[in-house]
C-alpha cells in the first residue's frame, strides 16, 4: 500500500511538471477530466485540482472538462465554481458533463437513467446562479429553494461554458444552454460534420447568434522521427482505446436498454464490428500524431472540413512514458502551437453555406 501511495505522489509531481510547462509553453488552459474508482483517469475532484493548478500557475486559465453533473448536488458546483473563478481572477473555464461509465453510475448509487433529466435540470441552474449570485430550481431531481451564492460571482461567464457534446442529446443540451460544444478526436471529422452543423443550427435558433467556438480534445504523439511516432502512437493511443473500450463497456450490451445512451449503442455496435484494432486504425485517423509538419497538415485539413475550432491536447495517456510526454508536449509549443496562433478565421466548412 506504501508503494501505490509513494507511486501516485510521484506520478502526480510529473503531471504537474508538464503543467508548468505547458503554461510556460504559451498554452491558453489547463484542462482536467472527472473520474473515479479506477486509474483510467484518476482526478475525482477536478475543482479541487484546478484551484491547485491555478495558483502554482498563476498565468494560465484553468478548465474543467467535465464536471459530471449527476454525480454532485448543482448547488455546491455553482459555490465552487465561484470560489475557483474568485480566487483565480475569472481564470475558470467551467466544463460540465452527464458520465458514461456505468461503473461510475452505479458506485454513486444514481441512475444512467436520469443521467440526461440530471443534467438538463442542473446545467441552467448552475449557470444562473453564475450569472446572478442565486440559485433555485422547481425540476424532477432538483427543488432548491432560492438562496444567494457566497462568495458572489464577481465576473460573467459568458463564454466560459463548455459541454460535453459526444451524443446528438448533447449537442442540442449544448446548444440550448450557448455552450462550447466539446468533442473528442476519436473518428473521422467527415463523420463528425453533420452533428457539428446541427449544433451551431440549433445554438442559432436559441439565441440569434453565432455558437462559442468548439473545443477538440485529443490525445498527442509528437516527435521529429515520423516512423517512431508512428510506432509510438500505435502502442499509446492503441492502449488509450484499449482502456476506453473497458472504462465504459463499449463491447457490453447495456447501452441497448439505458434511456439517453442511444448514439453509444451504434458506437458498441461499430466497436464490436471493426474489433479494438479497427478501432485504434480509426481513432489514429482523427488524432493527431508524428512530427509536427505531419500534425499541422492533419490540423489544416480538419479545420477545412468543420471551421474553426478550440484544440485540447494530452500528451500522456495509455501508459505514455514521462519523458515521451514531455518531448511531445515541448515540440508542439515550439512549432506547432505558435502557427495555430497565427490563424485567421477559417472559411466557412462546405456545410456552413
Amino acid at each position: 500500500m506504501a508503494g501505490t501511495t509513494s507511486r501516485t505522489a510521484r506520478s502526480g509531481r510529473r503531471s504537474f511538471r508538464l503543467a508548468r510547462i505547458a503554461a510556460d509553453s504559451g498554452f491558453d488552459c489547463l484542462w482536467s477530466a472527472e473520474h473515479h474508482f479506477a486509474d483510467y483517469s484518476f482526478v475525482p475532484d477536478n475543482i479541487q485540482l484546478m484551484t491547485h493548478l491555478a495558483a502554482i500557475c498563476p498565468n494560465i486559465d484553468i478548465g474543467t472538462a467535465a464536471v459530471i453533473l449527476p454525480w454532485h448536488d448543482p448547488l455546491r458546483v455553482a459555490e465552487n465554481a465561484a470560489v475557483l473563478d474568485l480566487l483565480s481572477n475569472g481564470r475558470l473555464r467551467l466544463g460540465m458533463g452527464r458520465g458514461l461509465a456505468r461503473r461510475e453510475f452505479e458506485a454513486f448509487r444514481i441512475s444512467m437513467d436520469e443521467s440526461r433529466e440530471r443534467f438538463d435540470e442542473a446545467a441552467p441552474m448552475i449557470i444562473e446562479a453564475l450569472r446572478t449570485g442565486f440559485m433555485e430550481g422547481h425540476g424532477k431531481h432538483y427543488k432548491q429553494p432560492r438562496v444567494e451564492i457566497r462568495p458572489r460571482p464577481e465576473r460573467s461567464f459568458d463564454g466560459r461554458i463548455y459541454a460535453v457534446a459526444s451524443s446528438e442529446d448533447s449537442v442540442h443540451s449544448a446548444a440550448k444552454l450557448g455552450a462550447h460544444m466539446v468533442m473528442f478526436a476519436d473518428r473521422p471529422w467527415e463523420m463528425r460534420l453533420p452533428v457539428i452543423e446541427r449544433g451551431r443550427q440549433l445554438h442559432r435558433q436559441y439565441h440569434g447568434n453565432e455558437q462559442p467556438a468548439l473545443m477538440m480534445t485529443e490525445f498527442v504523439v509528437c516527435g521529429t522521427d515520423l516512423a517512431a511516432t508512428e510506432a509510438e502512437a500505435l502502442q499509446y493511443q492503441g492502449k488509450f482505446v484499449e482502456s476506453n473500450f473497458y472504462h465504459y463497456e463499449f463491447l457490453g450490451e447495456h447501452f441497448r436498454t439505458v434511456k439517453g445512451y442511444d448514439s453509444y449503442q451504434q458506437k458498441a455496435e461499430i466497436a464490436r464490428q471493426a474489433g479494438l484494432a479497427g478501432a485504434v486504425k480509426g481513432f489514429m485517423q482523427a488524432a493527431s500524431w508524428g512530427t509536427p509538419e505531419r500534425i499541422l497538415r492533419g490540423l489544416e485539413e480538419r479545420r477545412r472540413v468543420i471551421g474553426d475550432f478550440e484544440l485540447n491536447v494530452a500528451f500522456r495517456f495509455g501508459g505514455t512514458p514521462f519523458d515521451v510526454a514531455e518531448r511531445g508536449l515541448r515540440l508542439f509549443a515550439k512549432e506547432v502551437l505558435p502557427v495555430l496562433k497565427s490563424w485567421g478565421p477559417a472559411a466557412p466548412s462546405r456545410a456552413a453555406a
